[in-house]
């Protein structure tokens, strides 16, 4: 009895905290965050909208400069097709205005500087959020996870995916 509530407590101590892990055909979770202008968005508000959530580790890194700009490239394509797309991690609001600034990225970079909605998305870490992209349909809920991205491919990726759904 006392190893199983050892266990129990060591279990219970390693997933404090955690979520249970989104699904695909799950309600995306509603959140509220702050984007570079200190303009608060929340998930609900794009209901009716096709979105892309996408967390990113940091902000003007090799990678994170890569995946950005390729959807700042076929942007058009994203607009044309009625797609929200929402960038998120860590940084403040002063990161994202610089990164947007400098590599004239066209849409919201959202600040979850507590990671709580990275905490709800699983795509936390300790310094930096996981690169995962979630696409949300009109009804709000989630029609895929990316969680192996491609930062050189994925906004074809994430185009070809809606435009064959």
């Amino acid at each position: 009895m006392l190893k199983f509530l050892t266990l129990t407590i060591i279990t219970a101590g390693l997933l404090w905290g955690r979520g249970i892990p989104l699904e695909i055909g799950d309600q995306a979770p509603d959140f509220s965050l702050p984007d570079e202008n200190g303009q608060i968005h929340r998930l609900s508000q794009y209901r009716g909208q096709k979105v892309v959530v996408y967390f990113y580790p940091k902000d003007d890194t090799p990678g994170c400069t890569k995946e950005a700009c390729g959807i700042r490239d076929l942007f058009s394509q994203f607009t044309d097709n009625k797609i929200v797309v929402l960038g998120v991690n860590y940084d403040n609001a002063a990161s994202h205005r610089k990164f947007k600034e400098k590599h004239n990225l066209p849409f919201h970079l959202l600040s979850d500087g507590d990671k709580s909605v990275s905490k709800q998305y699983d795509a936390d870490g300790m310094f930096f959020p996981s690169r995962k992209t979630y696409l949300v349909d009109e009804e709000g809920i989630l029609i895929n996870i990316f969680e192996n991205v491609n930062v050189l491919t994925h906004a074809e990726e994430i185009l070809r995916y809606f435009e064959s759904n």
